[in-house]
């Protein structure tokens, strides 16, 4: 037992803080044999999957050491509650952090209301593959007193920007691995709970760099009641300029595709996220993660890395995060777009009201020309100036109507070298794997290759006017943008404890061993570079 900061009891597991034991290097020598004995990585072939599990030695197997420590799934939410008036809100127990990445040896603060007062805990757990468990148990905080924090006013562009105090605040152990973190709150009072969430980000050099789609998932935080930056005071799905929305608030329950009451409090990272990170950590990959924020603050940390993955919903950029990513490239930076939708909309990045850099945003432009098709879908576009770069050029593939749809993902160059592998054959169909949004309108970039495609559709059989372009496309040092062209890419690596499948328009299969196969080739290709 030990003091935090607040004064409250915190109590964590003892575990070995000066990296991996002599019991566990033993361990891990007998179990890689003559891989280990000759410098090389170990790898397990799976027939089932017919992939090839790596496990890479010294420092780049902080993730599988990480991973054989004991897992959890006790992160799960089992009670929750969604307030009908509002729709979206838990005011029960609700939260948010005053990062969205730290470093480790930095300080975070956790703001929590409860409506009726009432004591609580904060269980923190990092998300992670951990025998299929899902999470590790880091800490237990509290119990804390419980106060009903004030709702915030209606600021300039409908902004709502809470001022809560924080229950508490924490120093990031230096010896947490980076990863996305979960914060479970559970309030005395009829036992309910809700998440927070928070990424740590560290500086090392890695195979691989996740980055969270943050943007989007504050981009589509309705917290407390129709306040995204899709709702204007008249539309509900509007999207034109002259919103803020603020990360100074709670994840709402999530408003689109899924009814995902468990996930309230945590953005979007468990509906499109966490299968991918669940997958890279079962293989040992060599990940470290960040936040859409650090590829706007920190463009020298993404070369510290030999790829880049863009994963799920990643909406929306800032016009630094655009030109960052694309210096990357530059300088040879290997990216895999595994996800949809990426870099559609345009923001601007603000103080808050406290005077704190990036913690409110405004969407101020589309990336790419204007489309009629789309400002017919939506006429607020038409406010916007669309004098951004086009997203295509960034991706391989770009935002066009129709967007929204599900697809088969088609083979279109069974000879490529990203189907090594798989046996695919010219034609051939990943079953449901495009969705809910794609990308098309290819760049005309010298060496770019159509890799799949095919027609979306609104309805099994019924044919919306889309269609996909899944791209690879060289860099000028020997690297390679892929584009997958799906926001449901995950879908086909893995199904971790809680995950729900999506269903609109079309409905993915699951894990097929093509997408981890193609996924793998992927990977592998990133860390010859």
């Amino acid at each position: 037992m030990k003091q935090n900061e607040s004064g409250s009891a915190q109590k964590s597991r003892p575990e070995n803080k000066g990296g991996i034991t002599r019991r566990e290097l033993l361990k891990g020598i007998v179990g890689l044999g003559a891989a280990a004995a000759s410098g090389c990585s170990h790898v397990e072939r799976r027939p089932s999957t017919r992939i090839e599990k790596q496990f890479p030695l010294g420092r780049s197997d902080l993730v599988r050491r990480e991973n054989e420590k004991p897992g959890t799934r006790d992160w799960l939410l089992t009670k929750t509650r969604i307030d009908p008036a509002t729709k979206y809100r838990c005011p029960w127990i609700e939260g948010y952090c005053s990062q969205t990445s730290v470093g480790a040896g930095d300080r975070i603060g956790f703001q929590v209301s409860t409506n009726p007062p009432s004591p609580f805990t904060l269980d923190i757990y990092r998300m992670g593959y951990y025998g299929g468990a899902g999470g590790r148990h880091l800490l237990s905080l509290g119990p804390f007193r419980g106060v009903t924090q004030p709702e915030p006013p209606v600021g300039n562009n409908r902004v709502r920007d809470c001022r809560w105090e924080p229950c508490t605040t924490l120093k990031i152990p230096r010896d947490w691995l980076s990863g996305v973190y979960l914060g479970k709150l559970t309030v005395e009072r009829e036992r309910l709970q809700s998440c927070v969430i928070f990424i740590v980000r560290d500086g090392r050099a890695a195979d691989l760099i996740f980055q969270c789609s943050d943007t989007t998932w504050q981009a589509y935080n309705r917290w407390p009641s129709q306040f995204a930056l899709y709702d204007d005071g008249n539309e509900h799905w509007y999207w034109g300029p002259g919103v803020d929305v603020s990360f100074n608030r709670p994840y709402g329950k999530y408003c689109q595709i899924l009814d995902a009451p468990l996930s309230t409090g945590s953005g979007e990272w468990f509906l499109w996220e966490f299968p991918l990170a669940y997958w890279l950590e079962s293989r040992g990959e060599d990940v470290t993660y960040i936040s859409n924020l650090d590829t706007h603050n920190d463009p020298k940390g993404l070369e510290r890395a030999k790829g880049f993955l863009s994963v799920g919903h990643d909406e929306y950029y800032s016009i630094e995060m655009f030109n960052n990513l694309r210096g990357a490239i530059a300088a040879g930076l290997n990216v895999a777009f595994l996800s949809g939708n990426v870099c559609c909309g345009r923001i601007d990045l603000k103080p808050d009201s406290a005077g704190r850099s990036n913690r409110v945003f405004e969407r101020i432009d589309f990336y790419g020309p204007r489309d009629d098709a789309e400002i017919k879908r939506f006429p607020s576009m038409a406010r916007l100036p669309h004098q951004s770069p086009n997203s295509n050029l960034l991706v391989g593939a770009g935002n066009v109507a129709p967007t929204t749809g599900g697809a088969d993902w088609i083979c279109a160059k069974a000879d490529h070298w990203l189907f090594e592998g798989t046996g695919m054959k010219q034609g051939e169909g990943i079953p449901g794997l495009v969705g809910w949004e794609w990308h098309g309108d290819p760049a005309a970039i010298p060496g770019l290759e159509l890799v799949a495609t095919g027609p979306t559709q609104d309805a099994p059989g019924k044919l919306n006017g889309g269609i996909y372009a899944a791209t690879v496309y060289p860099g000028p040092k020997a690297n390679f943008v892929f584009n997958a062209s799906s926001c449901w890419w995950a879908d086909g690596l893995s199904e971790p404890p809680g995950y729900l499948r999506p269903s609109v328009y079309t409905t993915p299969k699951g894990p097929d061993p093509r997408a981890q196969r193609i996924t793998a080739n992927l990977l592998k290709r990133m860390r010859n570079a």
